[in-house]
Protein backbone atom coordinates (compact mmCIF):
# COMPACT_ATOMS: atom_id res chain seq x y z
CA UNK A 1 0.00 0.00 0.00
CA UNK A 2 1.36 3.49 -0.98
CA UNK A 3 2.58 5.57 2.25
CA UNK A 4 2.04 8.97 -0.23
CA UNK A 5 -0.61 9.97 2.91
CA UNK A 6 1.35 10.36 5.70
CA UNK A 7 0.77 8.65 9.40
CA UNK A 8 0.04 11.19 11.59
CA UNK A 9 -0.72 11.36 15.08
CA UNK A 10 -3.10 13.22 17.77
CA UNK A 11 -2.38 13.54 21.33
CA UNK A 12 -6.14 13.63 23.61
CA UNK A 13 -5.76 17.66 22.96
CA UNK A 14 -6.45 16.99 19.70
CA UNK A 15 -9.52 15.16 19.46
CA UNK A 16 -11.77 17.97 20.12
CA UNK A 17 -11.11 19.76 17.46
CA UNK A 18 -10.40 17.17 15.08
CA UNK A 19 -13.93 16.25 15.29
CA UNK A 20 -12.84 12.94 18.10
CA UNK A 21 -14.27 14.24 21.36
CA UNK A 22 -16.55 10.89 21.88
CA UNK A 23 -14.01 8.92 22.36
CA UNK A 24 -12.79 11.70 25.46
CA UNK A 25 -16.31 9.99 26.93
CA UNK A 26 -15.14 6.20 26.87
CA UNK A 27 -13.77 4.70 30.00
CA UNK A 28 -10.30 4.68 30.08
CA UNK A 29 -9.82 6.67 26.51
CA UNK A 30 -7.24 6.34 24.19
CA UNK A 31 -3.64 8.14 25.19
CA UNK A 32 -3.00 8.60 21.12
CA UNK A 33 -4.60 8.20 17.79
CA UNK A 34 -2.70 7.16 14.76
CA UNK A 35 -4.63 8.28 11.11
CA UNK A 36 -4.17 8.58 7.45
CA UNK A 37 -6.21 10.14 4.95
CA UNK A 38 -9.09 12.87 6.03
CA UNK A 39 -10.68 12.29 9.62
CA UNK A 40 -14.72 12.57 9.82
CA UNK A 41 -15.98 15.78 8.81
CA UNK A 42 -18.00 17.20 11.60
CA UNK A 43 -21.34 17.16 9.70
CA UNK A 44 -21.65 13.49 9.51
CA UNK A 45 -23.27 11.07 12.07
CA UNK A 46 -21.26 8.08 12.43
CA UNK A 47 -23.08 5.12 12.11
CA UNK A 48 -20.40 1.64 12.77
CA UNK A 49 -21.62 -1.28 10.48
CA UNK A 50 -20.22 -4.72 12.68
CA UNK A 51 -21.13 -8.27 11.59
CA UNK A 52 -19.60 -12.08 10.48
CA UNK A 53 -16.47 -12.56 8.74
CA UNK A 54 -18.42 -15.50 7.25
CA UNK A 55 -21.21 -13.53 5.94
CA UNK A 56 -24.37 -15.65 4.08
CA UNK A 57 -25.90 -13.99 0.70
CA UNK A 58 -28.76 -12.46 2.79
CA UNK A 59 -26.05 -10.51 4.85
CA UNK A 60 -24.48 -9.48 2.09
CA UNK A 61 -28.01 -8.19 0.59
CA UNK A 62 -28.57 -6.14 4.02
CA UNK A 63 -25.54 -4.65 3.85
CA UNK A 64 -26.09 -3.50 -0.03
CA UNK A 65 -29.79 -2.41 0.97
CA UNK A 66 -29.13 0.09 3.39
CA UNK A 67 -26.08 1.66 2.81
CA UNK A 68 -27.48 1.89 -0.97
CA UNK A 69 -30.51 3.54 1.10
CA UNK A 70 -28.06 5.79 2.90
CA UNK A 71 -26.51 7.53 -0.38
CA UNK A 72 -26.47 11.65 -0.54
CA UNK A 73 -27.40 11.63 3.41
CA UNK A 74 -25.03 13.05 5.96
CA UNK A 75 -23.43 9.53 7.32
CA UNK A 76 -20.16 8.53 7.68
CA UNK A 77 -19.90 4.30 7.46
CA UNK A 78 -17.11 3.03 10.17
CA UNK A 79 -16.11 -0.40 10.51
CA UNK A 80 -13.22 -2.38 10.94
CA UNK A 81 -11.22 -3.76 7.59
CA UNK A 82 -11.97 -7.06 8.40
CA UNK A 83 -12.91 -9.78 6.33
CA UNK A 84 -16.72 -10.27 6.20
CA UNK A 85 -19.79 -7.94 6.60
CA UNK A 86 -16.53 -5.27 7.51
CA UNK A 87 -15.53 -5.34 4.12
CA UNK A 88 -18.64 -5.23 2.30
CA UNK A 89 -19.56 -1.97 4.37
CA UNK A 90 -16.21 -0.03 3.21
CA UNK A 91 -17.07 -1.20 0.07
CA UNK A 92 -20.75 -0.12 0.11
CA UNK A 93 -19.63 3.15 1.40
CA UNK A 94 -17.33 3.45 -1.66
CA UNK A 95 -19.68 2.42 -4.20
CA UNK A 96 -22.04 5.17 -2.79
CA UNK A 97 -20.36 7.96 -2.57
CA UNK A 98 -20.20 8.46 1.46
CA UNK A 99 -17.51 9.06 3.47
CA UNK A 100 -15.88 5.87 5.82
CA UNK A 101 -13.28 4.85 8.44
CA UNK A 102 -11.74 2.17 8.80
CA UNK A 103 -10.19 1.12 11.99
CA UNK A 104 -8.35 -1.78 11.73
CA UNK A 105 -7.15 -4.40 14.56
CA UNK A 106 -3.42 -3.59 13.24
CA UNK A 107 -0.99 -0.09 13.23
CA UNK A 108 -1.34 1.65 9.97
CA UNK A 109 2.09 0.92 8.21
CA UNK A 110 2.44 -0.92 5.55
CA UNK A 111 4.10 -3.76 6.87
CA UNK A 112 1.59 -4.66 9.19
CA UNK A 113 -1.39 -3.49 8.16
CA UNK A 114 -4.61 -6.40 8.81
CA UNK A 115 -5.82 -8.19 6.84
CA UNK A 116 -3.23 -7.99 4.14
CA UNK A 117 -5.77 -9.03 1.97
CA UNK A 118 -7.61 -5.90 2.27
CA UNK A 119 -4.79 -3.25 1.44
CA UNK A 120 -6.12 -2.55 -1.67
CA UNK A 121 -9.44 -1.55 -0.17
CA UNK A 122 -7.39 0.26 2.44
CA UNK A 123 -5.94 2.47 -0.53
CA UNK A 124 -9.03 2.73 -2.44
CA UNK A 125 -10.10 4.56 1.24
CA UNK A 126 -7.48 6.66 1.37
CA UNK A 127 -8.39 7.69 -2.41
CA UNK A 128 -12.01 8.19 -1.87
CA UNK A 129 -11.23 10.97 0.50
CA UNK A 130 -11.71 8.81 3.62
CA UNK A 131 -9.33 7.70 6.02
CA UNK A 132 -7.55 5.01 8.27
CA UNK A 133 -7.41 5.13 12.29
CA UNK A 134 -5.92 3.29 14.95
CA UNK A 135 -4.75 3.74 18.58
CA UNK A 136 -1.74 1.49 18.06
CA UNK A 137 1.44 2.33 16.94
CA UNK A 138 1.85 2.46 13.18
CA UNK A 139 4.22 -1.07 13.27
CA UNK A 140 2.05 -2.94 15.53
CA UNK A 141 0.79 -5.99 14.33
CA UNK A 142 -2.86 -7.73 14.82
CA UNK A 143 -3.02 -10.28 17.58
CA UNK A 144 -5.75 -11.54 19.91
CA UNK A 145 -6.08 -8.47 21.72
CA UNK A 146 -5.70 -5.72 19.51
CA UNK A 147 -9.34 -6.89 18.25
CA UNK A 148 -11.37 -5.94 21.43
CA UNK A 149 -9.49 -2.72 21.84
CA UNK A 150 -10.12 -1.81 18.39
CA UNK A 151 -13.81 -2.49 18.85
CA UNK A 152 -13.96 -0.30 21.98
CA UNK A 153 -12.48 2.86 19.35
CA UNK A 154 -15.61 2.22 16.81
CA UNK A 155 -17.97 1.80 19.54
CA UNK A 156 -16.93 5.02 21.46
CA UNK A 157 -16.53 7.29 18.22
CA UNK A 158 -19.98 6.37 16.78
CA UNK A 159 -23.47 7.72 16.99
CA UNK A 160 -24.52 4.71 16.58
CA UNK A 161 -23.52 0.84 16.01
CA UNK A 162 -25.46 -1.52 13.66
CA UNK A 163 -25.42 -5.43 13.89
CA UNK A 164 -25.63 -7.55 11.20
CA UNK A 165 -24.78 -11.23 11.03
CA UNK A 166 -23.15 -12.38 14.48
CA UNK A 167 -22.76 -16.01 15.68
CA UNK A 168 -23.39 -16.65 19.55
CA UNK A 169 -19.81 -16.43 20.20
CA UNK A 170 -19.26 -13.70 17.50
CA UNK A 171 -16.44 -11.47 18.19
CA UNK A 172 -18.79 -8.69 17.13
CA UNK A 173 -21.06 -8.58 20.06
CA UNK A 174 -18.15 -7.40 21.72
CA UNK A 175 -18.77 -4.16 20.00
CA UNK A 176 -22.44 -4.48 20.73
CA UNK A 177 -21.71 -4.85 24.26
CA UNK A 178 -19.66 -1.67 24.26
CA UNK A 179 -22.21 0.13 22.18
CA UNK A 180 -24.58 -0.11 24.90
CA UNK A 181 -21.83 0.26 28.02
CA UNK A 182 -21.14 3.43 26.42
CA UNK A 183 -24.42 5.05 26.17
CA UNK A 184 -24.83 4.84 22.33
CA UNK A 185 -27.71 3.50 19.91
CA UNK A 186 -27.39 -0.23 19.28
CA UNK A 187 -29.05 -1.05 16.08
CA UNK A 188 -29.62 -4.86 14.83
CA UNK A 189 -31.19 -6.64 11.52
CA UNK A 190 -33.14 -9.42 12.16
CA UNK A 191 -31.99 -12.71 10.17
CA UNK A 192 -33.71 -16.15 10.02
CA UNK A 193 -34.44 -18.16 13.03
CA UNK A 194 -32.65 -20.99 11.20
CA UNK A 195 -29.47 -19.71 10.86
CA UNK A 196 -26.40 -19.45 13.05
CA UNK A 197 -25.94 -16.51 12.14
CA UNK A 198 -28.30 -14.63 13.56
CA UNK A 199 -28.73 -16.01 17.28
CA UNK A 200 -26.64 -13.00 18.19
CA UNK A 201 -28.13 -10.54 16.46
CA UNK A 202 -31.68 -12.27 17.78
CA UNK A 203 -29.88 -11.73 21.73
CA UNK A 204 -29.59 -7.97 21.54
CA UNK A 205 -32.92 -7.62 19.48
CA UNK A 206 -34.32 -9.31 22.92
CA UNK A 207 -32.54 -6.81 25.14
CA UNK A 208 -34.15 -4.05 23.16
CA UNK A 209 -31.47 -3.05 20.03
CA UNK A 210 -33.60 -1.38 17.48
CA UNK A 211 -34.89 -3.47 14.87
CA UNK A 212 -33.60 -2.61 11.41
CA UNK A 213 -35.34 -3.56 7.96
CA UNK A 214 -34.27 -0.10 5.83
CA UNK A 215 -32.29 2.50 5.87
CA UNK A 216 -35.52 4.70 6.89
CA UNK A 217 -34.76 3.07 10.48
CA UNK A 218 -31.33 4.06 10.46
CA UNK A 219 -31.91 7.66 9.82
CA UNK A 220 -34.63 7.71 12.53
CA UNK A 221 -32.18 7.01 15.54
CA UNK A 222 -29.76 9.57 13.70
CA UNK A 223 -32.62 12.29 14.26
CA UNK A 224 -31.73 12.36 10.03
CA UNK A 225 -35.11 13.76 8.14
CA UNK A 226 -35.45 12.17 4.93
CA UNK A 227 -36.20 15.36 2.63
CA UNK A 228 -32.41 16.13 3.63
CA UNK A 229 -31.70 13.48 1.33
CA UNK A 230 -30.77 15.81 -2.39
CA UNK A 231 -29.06 13.55 -4.55
CA UNK A 232 -31.09 10.23 -3.92
CA UNK A 233 -33.80 9.08 -5.85
CA UNK A 234 -37.46 8.69 -4.55
CA UNK A 235 -36.43 4.85 -3.57
CA UNK A 236 -33.18 3.67 -2.45
CA UNK A 237 -31.23 1.06 -4.88
CA UNK A 238 -32.25 -2.28 -4.72
CA UNK A 239 -29.60 -5.41 -3.80
CA UNK A 240 -28.72 -7.54 -6.74
CA UNK A 241 -31.31 -10.16 -4.98
CA UNK A 242 -34.02 -7.32 -4.95
CA UNK A 243 -33.19 -7.00 -8.56
CA UNK A 244 -33.64 -10.63 -9.34
CA UNK A 245 -37.02 -10.42 -7.54
CA UNK A 246 -38.76 -7.69 -9.49
CA UNK A 247 -37.40 -9.19 -12.85
CA UNK A 248 -39.02 -12.45 -11.63
CA UNK A 249 -42.31 -10.68 -10.84
CA UNK A 250 -42.74 -9.08 -14.54
CA UNK A 251 -46.37 -11.28 -13.80
CA UNK A 252 -47.68 -12.63 -10.68
CA UNK A 253 -46.09 -16.01 -9.27
CA UNK A 254 -47.00 -17.87 -6.26
CA UNK A 255 -44.39 -18.11 -3.56
CA UNK A 256 -42.86 -21.63 -4.16
CA UNK A 257 -42.04 -20.93 -8.25
CA UNK A 258 -40.81 -16.74 -7.39
CA UNK A 259 -38.50 -19.09 -4.63
CA UNK A 260 -37.49 -21.76 -7.22
CA UNK A 261 -36.77 -18.87 -9.86
CA UNK A 262 -34.71 -17.06 -7.37
CA UNK A 263 -32.82 -20.36 -6.61
CA UNK A 264 -32.55 -19.43 -3.04
CA UNK A 265 -33.30 -21.62 0.82
CA UNK A 266 -36.73 -21.03 1.36
CA UNK A 267 -35.95 -19.28 4.97
CA UNK A 268 -33.85 -16.78 3.15
CA UNK A 269 -36.61 -15.91 0.68
CA UNK A 270 -38.58 -15.64 3.41
CA UNK A 271 -36.88 -12.69 4.99
CA UNK A 272 -36.11 -10.70 1.61
CA UNK A 273 -39.74 -10.95 0.97
CA UNK A 274 -40.57 -10.01 3.79
CA UNK A 275 -38.77 -7.11 3.89
CA UNK A 276 -39.92 -6.23 0.28
CA UNK A 277 -43.45 -6.28 1.33
CA UNK A 278 -42.50 -4.21 4.36
CA UNK A 279 -40.53 -1.84 2.09
CA UNK A 280 -43.59 -1.29 -0.44
CA UNK A 281 -41.63 -2.72 -3.60
CA UNK A 282 -43.77 -5.91 -3.75
CA UNK A 283 -47.02 -7.22 -2.35
CA UNK A 284 -48.77 -10.07 -1.46
CA UNK A 285 -52.18 -11.22 -2.85
CA UNK A 286 -53.11 -14.68 -1.99
CA UNK A 287 -51.71 -17.20 -3.82
CA UNK A 288 -49.55 -14.38 -5.70
CA UNK A 289 -46.62 -12.03 -4.92
CA UNK A 290 -47.27 -9.16 -7.46
CA UNK A 291 -44.46 -6.25 -7.90
CA UNK A 292 -45.24 -2.31 -7.12
CA UNK A 293 -42.26 -0.55 -8.75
Amino acid sequence: MSQLHEIKLLNPSDFVPKNLGALLEIPQPPDQMWYQGKLPPADLKLLAVVGSRKYTTYGKQVVEHLINGLAGYPVGIVSGLALGIDGLAHENALKNNLYTLAVPGSGLDESVLYPETHKKLAERILASGGGLMSELSPKSAAALWTFPKRNRIMAGLCHATILIEAGAKSGTLITARMTVDYNRELLAVPGSIFSKNSHGTHQFLKLGATLVTDASDILAVLNIEEEANTTSTPHPKLSEMEEKVIQALLEPLDRDTLIRKLNISTSEAGIILMTMEMQGYIKYESPHYRSLV
